[in-house]
């Protein structure tokens, strides 16, 4: 398993309500509000053999709350 990190912008104002359905959906193992150009973070564990995209647009299409997304994608810890 390794971590990504998705970036998400929300509607204006939605952030708080996002972060609840994505924590009831228990897709992340962590949801951070963040500043700047996103509104979340969310930490997802994924099978190395997980296709990312694919578990990306997955989430996004059934979220109208989500405007867009940026993922990080690691490759080591230290």
């Amino acid at each position: 398993m390794k971590p990504i990190f998705l970036m998400i912008k929300t509607e204006v104002g939605k952030a708080y309500d996002l972060a609840a359905i994505l924590a009831d959906m228990e897709v992340a193992s962590e949801i951070y509000s963040i500043s700047g150009e996103y509104d979340l973070m969310a930490k997802i564990y994924v099978d190395d053999e997980t296709d990312i995209g694919r578990k990306i647009a997955e989430l996004v299409v059934d979220q109208p709350l989500i405007k867009g997304t940026y993922t990080l994608i690691t490759h080591r810890a230290f």
